[in-house]
């Protein structure tokens, strides 16, 4: 398993930076707003965008302030989507810390949501960085659209393969996507050069999300057997859609039958997770997977060698292996 550690080594002193910068662009006057701001800070994660918007950035060229504006801009925007979800979901915890509305209930988490979008719009537009406002505020769009579209895809189950990957490439993708993009934007690269790091990102983007589908048929509960959370909550994964377009009629009814009515048998769970793994859905899923991974790479690895490029193509193998 890659080390996230070796992989930041060229881009740590940034990262340590960006840290200081991002906690500055947060900062209110409003002693409530600053106290949230700082739990949000206190909360963040692996600093996996940071780390595409650097990389992207030294790769193409040299990282400049426009980096830092792309790296923090992409933070705000994608910190108020989350802030709005976990309003939109109900959902009261957020990789193991307690949500906004969980601690300060629906309206204030609103309020801060909106808060963090002006900070990051007025970010761009006070330094001028109107590509890099383009290039976020597309992502912005797209992830609203794939979300609204899984939703109502989601209630009738009638999602293709087709479908799905388009879903994920607007709802998870286009972030990623976006801060490669923003990355070679900062570091003044032509118009053709962003465009392909915006595909390189795309690309690992929806390997991300395959990887993500895979977990739910490879993590395990308290009993030993995987957990089946997706299919819990009728999500319409790859393995799953996998499966259905391989069944008949009647086997299509049963296992729509169970996801929709009775998702948490969990013996019934479990019946899915066997017939997926039974038809070759998790292999399928896999190789479709290390398509996309392999296609991002050949984009890499037409950029001279230096130490960014080799721990970005790190970085897209570790987004594939992870465990979490």
């Amino acid at each position: 398993m890659l080390n996230l550690n070796n992989i930041k080594a060229p881009i740590d002193p940034y990262l340590v930076e960006f840290e200081k910068k991002f906690r500055l662009s947060m900062q209110s006057s409003v002693p409530l707003l600053d106290t949230i701001t700082k739990y949000i800070i206190k909360r963040k994660g692996k600093q996996m965008r940071p780390m595409f918007v650097f990389l992207t950035a030294g790769m193409c060229g040299q990282i400049t302030d426009a980096s830092f504006r792309a790296a923090s801009l992409i933070e705000l925007l994608h910190t108020a989507t989350l802030v709005h979800d976990d309003v939109v979901d109900d959902s009261n915890e957020r990789r193991g810390f307690f949500s906004i509305n969980a601690l300060w209930k629906n309206k204030i988490a609103v309020l801060v949501g909106d808060y963090l979008l002006s900070k990051g719009l007025l970010l761009a537009i006070n330094n001028n960085d109107f590509e890099l406002l383009r290039i976020v505020s597309n992502a912005t769009r797209e992830m609203s659209e794939g979300e609204l579209l899984q939703i109502e895809k989601a209630r009738r189950m009638d999602i293709s393969e087709d479908i799905y990957f388009e879903i994920i490439r607007k709802k998870t993708a286009s972030l990623i996507a976006s801060c490669c993009a923003t990355g070679a934007a900062s570091s003044g690269a032509s118009p053709e050069v962003v465009n392909d790091l915006h595909q390189f990102g795309e690309k690992v983007g929806i390997a991300f999300q395959i990887r993500d589908d895979l977990f739910d048929y490879q993590s395990v509960n308290n009993s030993g057997k995987p957990k089946g959370l997706d299919i819990q909550e009728r999500k319409m994964t790859l393995p799953l859609i996998f499966l259905l377009s391989k069944s008949s009629f009647m086997e299509k009814r049963h296992i729509i039958n169970i996801v929709r009515n009775h998702s948490t048998d969990t013996a019934k769970v479990a019946e899915i997770i066997s017939m997926v793994e039974s038809c070759g859905g998790l292999d399928y899923a896999h190789q479709k997977m290390m398509e996309y991974c392999d296609s991002a790479c050949t984009i890499v690895n037409r950029f001279p060698e230096s130490d960014f490029k080799s721990s970005l193509l790190d970085l897209v193998q570790y987004t594939i292996e992870r465990n979490r």
